[in-house]
């Protein structure tokens, strides 16, 4: 009776939550769940309380260092179902939705677009949440025992409420965009949550802090503030490895953000609030609009400068060996940053394109517009419009990026590494704007499969050519010409020589031809339907002339 008031009080504040709640609450799911998570925890501690002996200081046991070992295992479990399940639970209710009919039914509702999929954020996950919440007492009690600050526990569990909240909007926004994948898109979704949290948890607790980019990974997975809430460096409190190894030595822009858990813990948030930001941005954009880009060009700069602000930070502390040195290590977190932003320009460039309805509109219709050149033009609406190619933006987007690396490689002691890091930089941006324009033409295509062949495209760019390189024994050292036109053309540079200036003048002329290829088809694309009929009727017209006169 009790649970129904609840679920009727939610309602009134937000319908969806109602709706979702009523149809999860039958009393045979409830009890079905707190069998699991009771009969779950039941079997943890059992199987906990047969390796009491191993915790044993001669006639005692150490019990705090046994109940600690029980937080651990709770947090994990914990951690691990709600942000694979909840992301499969959310993804596959989308899907459902979708292939009923009824997500087009909610977008017509006089809802907004927060207050649904907020609904859906509280209510497609309700019977998990249940679950996890019969395992507070025991976590609780667990944390108790285990000598454990209560404060610092509180900080754990807004640690764990912010990481639900990125990965659940990360969830919905994939189950939006991944309509075509049907039925597998939720394997998909879980599963890529459940590889990147494992993999990065295992990180956490052997290998410890690398001082490469890539440490900001790790940061998404709240299994990271665990050492410190048990005053240990690994998830085993009776393990320790030296500090430099632990995450207890991890730096941004030289902020020891890992010597104190709510360093880590602030940070950690911080960046999840910042996620969730922009993956909301993308909600909100393209749930009443499918067809809409998932970004307007504006976001796509603070995306980009934010994002190179972030991991830039963790490349600034680069590990190295004495016989290397402090440059050579910041060359190869360069590199690594390079990786990283081919990942970024991907997305975004998935996210600005638009698509060949889109583009015929704008060719067609932008000189009808009145206020089309008071705004600025063709110039103005290349960098800040919806309905436009994308390649400009990606291009302004490439040049903030870059700006931001530039300068941080000028800034570097030795002089020796510099010269390789800014061809790196320039072949990286040359690229990234090919891939950019070829995703623009095949999504110019008139096949159906349009965003099909952009990835098979793009792929293939990327992948062919090493695998080609490969087959033909065309080793890095033997034809390092031939490489700088991968995507691993960082890793060449040394052994490239002049090589360098070919590639970037092969690439620019490519890019100068796929460009003039997609202006030939945007301006047939813009010619009205009246056009081409007079036209056709013209040449008819001149046909009859003829051979009458003839």
């Amino acid at each position: 009776m009790a649970l129904n008031n609840l679920v009727n009080q939610l309602g009134e504040l937000n319908p969806q939550v109602f709706r979702e709640l009523k149809g999860r609450f039958k009393q045979r799911n409830v009890l079905i769940t707190v069998a699991i998570s009771l009969v779950g925890q039941l079997l943890m501690l059992i199987d906990l309380g047969l390796e009491l002996p191993s915790y044993s200081l001669g006639a005692e046991i150490n019990w705090p260092l046994w109940w600690q070992d029980v937080f651990v295992w709770l947090s994990l479990i914990g951690i691990f179902s709600l942000l694979v399940v909840g992301t499969y639970m959310l993804i596959s209710d989308l899907s459902k939705e979708e292939s009923r009919g009824t997500l087009n039914f909610l977008r017509l509702t006089p809802q907004s677009s927060r207050s649904i999929l907020g609904g859906k954020l509280l209510g497609v996950p309700a019977l998990l949440y249940l679950a996890v919440g019969f395992a507070l007492p025991l976590h609780f009690c667990a944390a108790i025992a285990g000598q454990i600050h209560l404060i610092e526990l509180l900080g754990f569990y807004i640690v764990l409420g912010s990481s639900c909240l990125f990965c659940y909007s990360m969830a919905l926004l994939f189950g939006l965009v991944s309509r075509s994948l049907g039925g597998f898109q939720a394997w998909l979704g879980s599963g890529a949550v459940l590889i990147f949290l494992w993999f990065t948890t295992m990180v956490i607790d052997n290998a410890g802090v690398s001082h490469y980019p890539a440490d900001w990974l790790t940061l998404f997975n709240p299994t990271i503030v665990l050492p410190y809430l048990i005053d240990s460096n690994s998830f085993d409190p009776n393990s320790f490895y030296p500090v430099e190894r632990s995450f207890q030595d991890l730096r941004w822009f030289g902020i020891h953000i890992g010597a104190s858990f709510w360093t880590m813990a602030g940070f950690i948030v911080l960046n999840y609030g910042v996620g969730t930001y922009w993956f909301g941005q993308g909600l909100n954009r393209c749930f009443h609009n499918p067809k809409a880009t998932l970004i307007n060009k504006q976001q796509s700069y603070w995306l980009t400068a934010s994002f190179q602000a972030v991991i830039l930070g963790f490349a600034l502390n680069p590990q190295y060996k004495n016989w290397r040195g402090y440059t050579h290590g910041l060359e190869e977190n360069s590199q690594m940053l390079l990786v990283f932003n081919v990942v970024l320009f991907l997305a975004l460039i998935a996210a600005l394109s638009p698509h060949r309805q889109t583009l015929q509109d704008w060719a067609r219709y932008r000189h009808q517009d009145r206020t089309f050149r008071k705004k600025g033009g063709v110039i103005a609406d290349l960098i800040w419009g919806d309905k436009s190619p994308a390649v400009v933006a990606v291009a302004i987007n490439c040049a903030i990026a870059s700006a931001m690396l530039l300068t941080w490689i000028l800034l570097w002691p030795a002089n020796e590494y510099k010269i390789p890091a800014l061809f790196a930089l320039l072949l990286n941006s040359s690229l990234i704007m090919i891939y950019a324009t070829v995703a623009q033409l095949m999504l110019l295509m008139k096949t159906q499969k349009r965003a099909a062949g952009a990835v098979i495209a793009v792929g293939g760019l990327i992948l062919l050519p090493p695998i080609l390189f490969w087959i033909g024994s065309m080793t890095l050292y033997e034809t390092p010409a031939i490489w700088l036109f991968s995507v691993f053309h960082w890793g060449i540079l040394p052994y490239a020589n002049g090589s360098v200036f070919l590639a970037i003048i092969a690439q620019s002329l490519a890019l100068t031809l796929f460009n003039v290829q997609l202006g030939r088809q945007l301006r047939q694309a813009g010619e009205s339907t009246t056009k081409a009929l007079l036209s056709g009727k013209t040449e008819k017209y001149q046909a009859r002339v003829s051979h009458l006169i003839h």
